[in-house]
């Protein structure tokens, strides 16, 4: 009778093996690969061209949440701030911004003419 033969384990199929130079070489491309596409995906890594473009955005919002107060300020110093807070809110929505702004309200000290985010950021404060 024959003998039959068993067949290798995982592990003893592991041990025996012996992957060549070229082998190793592609899986380890092949393992760079797939870390930078989880890491971009899905990990949150950006290229440093973006992290720039995404800093800049959000000092730009910190610093129109920084300005619109003082436009507040300079809304609640106005002496007919009553009649004209009533004529912006007789003001069509889209026309609201250019009022704030050619009030002067939105003009910061130093600056010669009115920022239009404030503008936009100190009528929502306004409108509260």
């Amino acid at each position: 009778m024959e003998r039959e033969q068993r067949k290798p384990s995982l592990g003893e199929r592991w041990s025996a093996a012996r992957p060549t130079k070229v082998l190793v070489f592609w899986c380890c491309v092949a393992s760079m690969v797939a870390t930078m596409v989880v890491g971009f995906g899905w990990g949150g890594w950006v290229m440093g061209s973006t992290a720039q473009r995404m800093a800049e955005a959000q000092v730009d919002v910190a610093v129109v949440n920084r300005l619109a107060p003082m436009c507040v300020l300079q809304v609640n110093g106005d002496p007919k701030k009553s009649d004209k807070l009533k004529e912006l809110k007789d003001i069509a929505g889209w026309e609201q911004k250019e009022y704030v702004k050619k009030q002067g309200w939105a003009t910061l000290p130093g600056l010669p003419e009115p920022e239009d985010r404030v503008a936009e950021a100190c009528l929502k404060l306004i409108s509260q």
